[in-house]
């Protein structure tokens, strides 16, 4: 079993910053992909950033974030966090994360991010 508990969501002005986390716990033994994901209402859910181990590790960003978003990871905690600046209201929506074991991917409950103009 693996459980996934993110914090750090809420509601913000337009230019503001909030900062996600993920706390992966249970049979998290080999880790592959850490990473969050966005749904938007009325749109399919969305890639924002991963980080991928394996011969060092390797981030990727959607397009939209790139510049704003950062995404880290703590291996000792088992934690990967997303510091979002410079927020836009076109961010908003509910904020997942996934994390991939063994090619298996877990996501975690989601966390709401609003950003108002």
């Amino acid at each position: 079993q693996v459980q996934l508990v993110e914090s750090g969501g809420g509601l913000v002005q337009a230019g503001e910053s909030l900062r996600l986390s993920c706390a992966a716990s249970g049979s998290i033994f080999g880790i592959k992909n850490m990473g969050w994901y966005r749904q938007a209402p009325g749109k399919e859910r969305e890639l924002v950033a991963s980080i991928t181990t394996g011969g060092g590790d390797r981030t990727d960003y959607a397009d939209s974030v790139k510049g704003r978003f950062t995404i880290s990871r703590d291996n000792a905690k088992n934690t990967v966090d997303l510091q979002m600046n410079s927020l836009k209201p076109e961010d908003t929506a509910v904020y997942y994360c996934r994390v991939v074991i063994s090619y298996r991917a877990y996501w975690g409950q989601g966390t709401q991010v609003t950003v108002s103009s």
